[in-house]
Formats: structure tokens, sequence, C-alpha cells
């Protein structure tokens, strides 16, 4: 159940919002940080150069060409002296000779590449070296000599000045903490609004999925709330619709169903006593049809044979109308399934024409309805017997509280594509067969007289051959009597 909540339709919106809203922050981040950290450096960048370069054109006419060390030095620190702070380390050389504002600094910031842009280029050059963990600005410019109106000359003095940019570093990482921040603070709102959002998706889903379940648990009345006017709301209406339709052909159906199975019960009913009539005459005819012409007394039999089917094909309606109609009675009584099967075969009998595989005397006792039981071993046999072919046999077995009664046949078996179609009512797998002694109800007869049980029955194709209905029935039963379900 975790799992699939996990993958649930509030977890995709939440992860949905979540994702979106952080690639938007750390976009909309990385963008800020970026202009922001430029701006920074490139401020503190453009006044670091400007103000060296003024205290140069002021000291630069102090200086002797050409220099010597001790000058250098002094230029250095004069340099260096004009930040307040205290934070500028000045470099100054004239072809070998150089001189610091720190004796002994090696000023490893000053690389080769750098001083050679210095020499070959009389623009100003920069460069932001990060050594040790800290961030430095390296800045290199040559001195020139000249005048508004000359060319102005390279002296060959170059001045380095290193300036720390911790402060800049400072603003750099204040910066990264309020990116960090937002996008802590856009991922919670992002999460706060998928939740608002998956609610209001989810509810109505929810609802909508109840109330499926509630229309397939056979609720038709079931109706949603529409509210709004859009999709979801456009969904609830058309599933209120949808519902109302099903309502409507479902009891149409139901009613017909209903005028159908009390048709079949009144004409059941109505016949029994004509047939009734018709049976005893035909009684008195076959007793006299020796004595008959042989063309009456072929006409007799044939109207005898007629009027048992038809008595037969009236049982079974009237059984079926019971089982249709919810009022099959179950009588249980605890018997012995084995002489039970005995009694059906003799007195049909089959003693003779079936073989049985049945337990002794009290092996497998069950509490049954005696006269469903009796139903349901004579349709199967009497089936195999006329659509099968000899032997047909008979076994009971007893496992795990289950009474197995296998009724097989040495026939052909039956078709595959009939197979799952045998038990339904007047389904007759022969087509060429118009006329059989069956009704086409005994199996389905012999299904829902399992079924009313709690038991089970299912036909296949032994792989010996012939076919082989299995009929499976709990060995135990508590209620003395029970109504069989609708």
């Amino acid at each position: 159940m975790r799992r699939r909540r996990l993958r649930g339709l509030r977890a995709r919106l939440v992860v949905a919002f979540g994702l979106v809203a952080t690639v938007a922050a750390i976009t909309t981040g990385a963008l800020t940080f970026r202009e922001a950290r430029t701006g920074v450096l490139q401020q503190s960048q453009d006044a670091t150069i400007r103000q060296l370069r003024a205290q140069l054109n002021q000291h630069a006419a102090e200086l002797p060409l050409p220099p010597d060390e001790p000058a250098l030095r002094e230029f250095a620190r004069d340099t260096a002296a004009t930040e307040s702070q205290g934070s500028w380390r000045v470099l100054v050389t004239y072809g070998d000779r150089s001189g610091s504002s720190a004796p002994g600094d090696p000023f490893t910031e000053v690389t080769p590449a750098l001083r050679e842009a210095v020499a070959s280029n009389r623009a100003t050059v920069f460069q932001r070296v990060r050594e040790g963990g800290r961030t430095s600005l390296v800045v290199g410019m040559s001195i020139l000599f000249g005048g508004r109106d000359t060319v102005a000359t390279v002296t060959g003095v170059q001045v380095f000045l290193v300036v720390p940019q911790t402060t800049e570093q400072a603003y750099v990482d204040a910066l990264v903490t309020a990116v960090e921040r937002a996008m802590v603070a856009a991922l919670a709102l992002a999460v706060v609004l998928a939740l608002l959002a998956a609610r209001g998706v989810l509810v109505p889903v929810r609802r909508l999925r109840l109330a499926t379940r509630r229309i397939a648990e056979g609720r038709l009345d079931t109706r949603l709330a529409v509210n709004g006017s859009d999709e979801l709301a456009d969904l609830s209406h058309t599933f209120n619709e949808t519902a109302a339709a099903l309502e409507s052909s479902v009891a149409e159906l139901r009613e017909m169903e209903a005028r159908a199975r009390r048709f079949a019960a009144d004409v059941s009913h109505e016949l029994r006593t004509p047939l009734a009539a018709m049976s005893a005459v035909t009684d008195v005819l076959d007793e006299d049809a020796a004595r008959l012409d042989p063309d009456t007394a072929t006409a007799v039999r044939l109207i005898s044979e007629e009027t048992v089917k038809l008595a037969r094909l009236v049982d079974d309606l009237m059984e079926i109308s019971r089982f249709d109609a919810g009022a099959a009675v179950l009588h249980l009584d605890e018997i012995d399934l084995a002489e039970s099967i005995r009694r059906t075969l003799a007195a049909r009998n089959w003693t003779d024409t079936v073989t049985t595989e049945l337990p002794p005397p009290d092996a497998v006792r069950a509490r049954v309805d005696p006269r469903r039981l009796d139903v349901v071993v004579a349709n199967l046999v009497g089936n195999a017997l006329r659509h099968g072919a000899r032997p047909v046999r008979v076994r009971l077995t007893a496992a795990d509280a289950v009474a197995v009664i296998e009724v097989r046949d040495s026939g052909p078996g039956i078709p595959s594509e009939v197979l799952p179609h045998v038990f339904e009512r007047f389904y007759k797998s022969d087509t060429a067969r118009i006329r059989s002694e069956g009704s086409g109800l005994g199996l389905a007869i012999t299904a829902e007289n399992v079924r009313v049980h709690g038991g089970t029955v299912r036909a296949a194709n032994h792989p010996a051959g012939g076919a082989v209905f299995t009929v499976e029935i709990p060995l135990r039963r508590d209620e003395s009597s029970e109504e069989y379900p609708p």
C-alpha cells in the first residue's frame, strides 16, 4: 500500500512541482549569482585600477631613470602607503632590478605570463589568482612618460599590485547563502502548492473512485456532485450521465429477465396438468399398442416418447426457474456418498453399464441434499452414455475436506471450442443433431446443483481419451437447510 501511495498522483504532483521549482530556483539563482558576482568584482577591480593609476601619475615623476633598487623600494612603499587599510602589496621592477613594499615577499601571485603580458602591452593587465584558499586581484602596468602633444614612451618600469579580495569574497559567500535560502524557500513553497493542487485534483478523483466502486457493487443510483466548470466537473457530469443510462438499462434488463422467468415458470406450471393427463393416456395406449395395427402402434409409441420428453423439459424448466428466482432450497442430510452413487446407478439400471471406483462404506460422508446429488450424478452419467462411448467410469475420492466425483467416458472427447459452453442452457455441441433425448438443460441444472452445495464442476478431455466431468463438493456443512442465493 505504501509503495502504491508513493507512486500515486499526489506524490507525482509533489515531485513534479519540486523539480520545476528546483530547476527554476537553480537557474534563477545561478544567473543572479553570476551577475551579482561580476558586478561586485568589476566594481572592486575598476576602483583599484583607478586608484593605482592616480598614485602612479602622482609619484612617477619623482622616480629617477634609470632607477636603482633603493629607489624602486621607496617608490613601491609610497604607492602601497596610499591605501588606507594597508592591504596593498606593490612590486616595482626595472630590468633585473626590483623593489617591493614588503621585503622578502616572493609575490608568487605575479606569474611569468602576467609579467610578459605587461612587458608587451602598454594597457593595464589584470587577473584574479586563487592561492592558498584566498583570492587576490593582481594588476600590472608599465609607467609611461609623455604629455598630451607627445607620444608616450615606455620607461621600462613595471608596477605590479596584489590586492586581497577578502571583502569581495565575503560578498560572494553571502550571495551563495542567500541563493541557497531562496532555493529552500522556493522548494518549500512548491511543495505546499503541489499539495494544494493535488488536493484539488485528488478529492474529485477519490470521489469518482468511490462512486465507481459503488456502481460495481450494484448501487446504480450513485451520483457525483458537480462543482465548477473545469475538466473534473465535466468528468463528474459524464459519470452521472453514464450511471443514469446504466441504471436505466439494467432496470430494463432486469424487468425483461423477470418477465422471461415468470413466463417460463407460468408456462411450465400450466403445462404440467395437461402433460399429466397426456402421460396417463399414453401409458394406456402403450399397453394396447401390441393389439393395434403397425402404423397406429408406431404413432402411439412416438407420441408416448415425445410426451415423456416434453414432461422432462417442463420439469427442467421448473427447476431452472427455481434457481433463477432464488427459491432453490437445500435439505441437507449426512449420507454416505458412495452408497448414494450406487443407488443412483441402480435406480436407472446402470449398474452393469457403468464401471465404478468407490471407497468402502462410510469412508466418505458429507452433508448434502440427497435428491440434488442424485440429479448431479444421473445427469453426468446419462450425458456420458448418450454422447460419449462405453465404458463409462464413475470415481469417488476425498482429499482436503473435499469430495471429488469424476465421470469419464471413452468417446472422442469434447471439441475445444465447445468446452467453454457445455454448462450453458440449451447448448448442443452437435449442430446437426437438431432433436435429441436431452432438453439442453441437464448440465446447466447440474452446475446449479453443485454451486448450491458450495462446490464446483468442470469439464475437460482426459489425456487417454474421452470427456471427464469433475465435481468437487465440500465435505462439511453446518446448516440443516439453506436457500440458494439469487
